[in-house]
């Protein structure tokens, strides 16, 4: 987390100010906005050959526009308008994974009420040839079809969620092009941050799950085995087989010692 101010400057300075962040997510939150800001994305990705970069920019994102610099040349990734409309996402290739240089320039103001120029981001990667499955979108996890029996072998080892539990209900949000899917949980056998969670008055765990409006999810009946990754604090699904196909794929794959990873089922 980055925090500055615009009004610690000097006046009559002309230089852009540079910032060094070597995470490979986070956040930054530049208050008063004021000329430009050169922010400078270089984490230890050294054994990376592809990396996509993905800025989400806070709903009251004021006062500058984003810019990622490419040879020499400055491409607009954020405009100060877009900055308000919520869960929106921009996603882009980095052409040198090791160091991804990005321009915040402050817009033309007459009073100094208070603005603020606030993202998160994220860095992405991947260690092999960039194929077309690495091109598509960054955030998307489901690709609207069925998880094979490896791939979900692999997300059970690898997702930063898996839960076991129930559809509750179904929205779609057409204008961002995502569904929210609300699951009752029964079991959280993994979670990197709290999305899950105990509802005090029922005592019921629950969480929400975004995907694609394309794949065109639908309540279903039954228990499921939901995993994924989160993006921007949010849970993104991937494989979500029914519990008991998960069930019979998992005890068969570890009867012929083919599973990837030990799996505590109870």
């Amino acid at each position: 987390y980055c925090l500055g101010s615009g009004l610690s400057w000097e006046p009559r300075s002309r230089a852009v100010e540079q910032v060094h962040l070597r995470c490979t997510e986070g956040s930054l939150e530049w208050m008063y906005p004021a000329r430009a800001l050169r922010v400078v994305l270089e984490p230890n990705l050294s054994s990376a050959r592809h990396t996509t970069v993905c800025i989400k920019p806070a709903s009251d994102f004021q006062g500058a526009s984003i810019y990622v610099e490419r040879a020499g040349q400055l491409h607009l990734v954020v405009s100060e308008a877009e900055g308000a409309r919520p869960h929106h996402v921009s996603c882009f290739s980095a052409h040198t994974p090791q160091r991804v240089a990005l321009f915040l320039q402050a817009s033309p103001q007459r009073d100094i009420s208070r603005r603020t120029a606030s993202f998160q981001y994220e860095l992405l990667t991947n260690q092999g040839a960039a194929g077309p499955e690495f091109k598509k979108m960054a955030l998307v996890e489901a690709m609207c079809r069925p998880c094979d029996n490896m791939e979900l072998l692999m997300a059970i080892c690898s997702s930063d969620f898996v839960v076991k539990g129930s559809i509750r209900n179904v929205s779609h949000d057409s204008e961002n092009h995502m569904s929210q899917v609300d699951v009752s949980v029964q079991k959280v056998y993994r979670q990197k941050n709290r999305i899950f969670q105990q509802d005090e008055a029922s005592g019921e765990w629950r969480g929400p799950i975004r995907t694609l409006l394309q794949c065109k999810v639908k309540k279903g009946g039954g228990d499921f085995l939901f995993t994924g990754n989160e993006h921007f604090g949010e849970a993104w699904l991937g494989c979500a087989p029914r519990f008991k196909d998960f069930m019979f794929i998992y005890q068969a794959a570890r009867e012929r010692g083919a599973n990837p990873c030990e799996f505590q089922l109870n």
